[in-house]
């Protein structure tokens, strides 16, 4: 089972009793929060690596919500962000999907809804989490090949048959199966659909 960081819930709110008090709805449900009364000083302190889920206001003086979630992705960081309003209306809403948000919610927040959004949003970082590990996973395993190798894994994990991966590599018959068993063994690899599930991880890490 892959154990990534401790989820944390991200506050942003320049209200601090709402933000008191979401922290303590969420600190009873068992998760860890850290409170920003100005989006401006969460904003500095952003790595792009934080883990967990975003709950943020969108009408603040300094920077509104929006600006924020625009601001994540300078850092490609793939926080989950719920949006809370006191004020929201049809566009706003439109327009923080439009963005990604996994939720929109309304002040008075109402605890039960927000409990299920945090869920919701935690558990989508926790799988983002597992699927950058396996691609990290499969990073590692190709790196152990060498250059000749690699030219091999592509060509077998394309389903072209030695003879003609011979013919393009200028080899011999015999130097070709022995690449191929090198590679298999070297990525652990027991089926040709193993390197094609590997080759299509590694394209899918690339982007």
């Amino acid at each position: 089972m892959f154990h990534g960081k401790k989820a944390t819930v991200y506050l942003v709110d320049d209200d601090e009793a709402v933000l008191d008090a979401l922290a303590m709805l969420i600190h009873s449900i068992g998760l860890t929060t850290r409170t920003y009364a100005d989006p401006a000083v969460f904003l500095a302190e952003l790595t792009g690596h934080e883990v967990g889920c975003l709950v943020i206001d969108i009408r603040m003086p300094s920077i509104n919500g929006f600006a924020v979630i625009e601001r994540l992705a300078s850092v490609r960081s793939q926080l989950p962000v719920i949006m809370i309003t006191g004020h929201g209306d049809v566009a706003q809403c439109r327009r923080a999907f439009q963005l990604g948000v996994v939720d929109f919610l309304t002040k008075p927040i109402d605890e039960n809804a927000l409990i299920e959004s945090l869920q919701k949003a935690v558990q989508l970082d926790a799988m983002r989490q597992i699927k950058e590990n396996d691609i990290l996973q499969v990073k590692r395993k190709l790196a152990k090949l060498s250059v000749r190798e690699r030219e091999v894994f592509e060509l077998v994990s394309d389903g072209v048959p030695n003879k003609l991966i011979a013919d393009d590599l200028h080899l011999s018959l015999r130097t070709v199966e022995a690449y191929r068993a090198s590679v298999f063994e070297k990525l652990g690899a027991t089926s040709l659909a193993d390197l094609v599930k590997l080759k299509a991880a590694s394209y899918f890490g690339a982007h």
